[in-house]
C-alpha cells in the first residue's frame, strides 16, 4: 500500500475516500487528466445518490439563473399562435434575422446584414456546420486552428467530421508573441480557419483590441476564416457593455477582418439554454464569397448559400420555431435599451469573486490570471492550481471533500490544474464550500 493511500484512510473527509475511489473504477477513469465533463458529472451524480451529500459542482458550464419572460412569454405567444405545427425556415424568420443584425450593431458596432445572421440549433451546431465548410473552401487548406484553452468538444467535431486540427496554448503567447505564433502556423498554406472564444471558456481571459488586430490582419493575410466564439457576450463585467450604440463595445475581430464568423449563445447570457437556440452571423463579405472548390463539392459557389441550403439543411433542416421568437424578442428589447440583460448575468461576476477568494485564502493560485497588465474579470469560470499537483490528482483529491471541477488537460491547455464553474453554486452554499476546503488545506498542510 502507498504511504499516499495509507495517508488517505486516515483522513477525515465529507465523502467516502472509498465510495469515490469505486465510482472512478466504475467508470474506469484511472487518469482524470482525460476525463470528459460528461464523463465528470456521471461520477458526481452516482457518488451524490450513493452518499446522500451534495457537491460543490463546478465541472459543467450550465446556466444557473431563470430566463428572463421577455423570451418565455415570446415562446409561448408563438405556440399559441400554432408555429410548432409548420416548419421554420432553414435560414431563420424574418424578426429573428432583423434583430440579431440590430443586436450585432448596437452592441459590438458591426454592421452584418440580416441575410448573413442564421439561426442554429445552439453555438455547437454553428461551429460544426463552419468547421465542415471551412473545410471545403481549398483542397490544400485542411486544418483548423484552435487558440486554446477551448472549448474540448469542438475538437470531438472535428474527429468527427474527420477533419485535421492544431492547437497552442495561449499562455505563453500574449500581446505581440501571439504574431509570430499564429504566423508559424499561417504560413504553413494549411490552416483553413482558426476558432477562439472571448471572453473565453475556460480560463475567462479576453483577447486585447491589439491582439485581436494580430488576428485579423493575419487572417486576411493568409485568407484564413476566422470563427469567434461570443457564447459569454458581453460578459467581461471589468467594462460597461451593457448600453446599446454606445461604446465601449464587445471586442471582436470583425473590425479588422472580412472574413469572420460570430457565435452568438443564448444560453449564458440570456439563460436560455434549453431550447437549443443560437445564431451564426457571417460577415457580407464572406456569405457572398464565392469558391471554386465548393462549386465542385456542393454544386454552390457561395459560402453562405452551402452554409444554408446545404449544410444546414443536412443536419436538422432549421432551428426550433417557437424558440426563435423568444430570442428575436430578447435580442430586440436589448437593443431597444428595454432588456439590461447584461444585469441579470452580473450575478456570476459576483460569484466569482467570492468564490476565487475563499479558493485563494486556502492555500490554491489562480493559474490564468491577466490579461496582459489587467487582472482577470471575475466571471463564470476561473482557474486554479495547488502546490505541485497535477490537474488529474488535484481534481481527484477534491471529489473526497465534495467538490468538483473539470482539468484543464481536456481544454488544449498545458498549464497543472481546473475550471472552476461558479454558475451552480449559489450564496447559500459559499460557507459550506468555504467549510469543505479549510478541512482540504489543513489535510495537505
Amino acid at each position: 500500500m502507498s504511504n499516499n493511500k495509507a495517508m488517505q484512510q486516515h483522513l477525515s473527509t465529507p465523502i467516502s475516500i472509498e465510495l469515490v475511489d469505486k465510482i472512478l473504477e466504475k467508470y474506469q477513469l484511472e487518469d482524470l487528466n482525460q476525463a470528459t465533463i460528461r464523463e465528470i458529472v456521471s461520477v458526481v451524480n452516482d457518488i451524490e445518490e450513493e452518499s446522500g451529500e451534495k457537491y460543490i459542482r463546478m465541472e459543467m458550464g450550465v446556466p444557473g439563473l431563470k430566463p428572463s419572460t421577455i423570451g418565455t412569454n415570446a415562446e409561448i405567444n408563438a405556440l399559441q399562435r400554432g408555429v410548432a405545427s409548420k416548419y421554420p425556415m432553414l435560414e431563420g424568420i424574418k424578426e429573428l434575422k432583423q434583430a440579431a443584425s440590430s443586436f450585432v450593431k448596437a452592441f459590438m458596432n458591426l454592421d452584418i446584414s440580416p441575410e448573413g445572421c442564421v439561426p442554429t440549433v445552439g453555438s455547437m451546431q454553428a461551429s460544426y456546420a463552419n468547421f465542415l465548410v471551412t473545410g471545403q473552401l481549398y483542397p490544400e487548406k485542411d486544418t483548423v486552428l484552435f487558440i486554446d484553452p477551448g472549448f474540448p468538444v469542438q475538437k470531438q467535431q472535428l474527429d468527427v467530421l474527420g477533419y485535421k486540427y492544431e492547437s497552442f496554448d495561449v499562455y505563453d503567447f500574449r500581446g505581440e508573441a501571439l504574431r509570430e505564433k499564429l504566423e508559424s502556423y499561417f504560413s504553413t498554406g494549411r490552416i483553413a480557419s482558426v476558432i477562439y472564444s472571448n471572453p473565453n471558456n475556460p480560463t475567462w481571459i479576453c483577447f486585447t483590441d491589439s491582439e485581436l488586430r494580430i488576428i485579423g490582419e493575419l487572417a486576411t493575410k493568409y485568407d484564413v476564416v476566422i470563427i469567434e466564439d461570443l457564447a459569454y457576450f458581453a460578459m467581461d463585467f471589468r467594462k460597461d457593455l451593457s448600453c446599446p450604440f454606445e461604446e465601449p463595445y464587445q471586442a471582436s475581430v470583425g473590425r479588422y477582418t472580412d472574413h469572420y464568423v460570430l457565435l452568438i449563445s443564448s444560453s449564458k447570457a440570456f439563460s436560455y439554454a434549453g431550447q437549443r437556440t443560437g445564431l451564426m452571423c457571417v460577415s457580407d463579405k464572406l456569405f457572398h464569397r464565392k469558391y471554386d472548390h465548393l462549386q465542385k463539392r456542393f454544386g454552390l459557389p457561395k459560402y453562405g448559400q452551402v452554409l444554408v441550403s446545404r449544410v444546414l439543411y443536412s443536419l436538422s433542416s432549421g432551428t426550433s420555431h417557437s424558440a426563435q421568437y423568444a430570442l428575436a424578442a430578447m435580442l430586440k428589447a436589448a437593443s431597444d435599451g428595454k432588456f439590461k440583460f447584461l444585469d441579470e448575468v452580473k450575478e456570476y461576476g459576483i460569484r466569482g469573486g467570492w468564490m476565487k477568494e475563499l479558493f485563494l485564502s486556502n492555500g490554491f493560485e489562480l493559474i490564468y490570471d491577466r490579461d496582459m497588465n489587467e487582472p482577470l474579470a471575475d466571471g463564470f469560470y476561473f482557474t486554479v492550481r495547488y502546490g505541485n499537483m497535477s490537474g488529474g490528482e488535484l481534481l481527484k483529491e477534491l471529489l473526497y471533500y465534495g467538490i468538483s471541477a473539470i482539468t484543464l488537460g481536456k481544454t488544449g491547455s498545458k498549464q497543472q490544474g481546473l475550471r472552476a464553474c461558479v454558475s451552480q453554486t449559489g450564496k447559500e452554499r459559499f460557507a459550506e464550500l468555504k467549510e469543505r476546503l479549510e478541512l482540504f488545506r489543513n489535510n495537505h498542510t
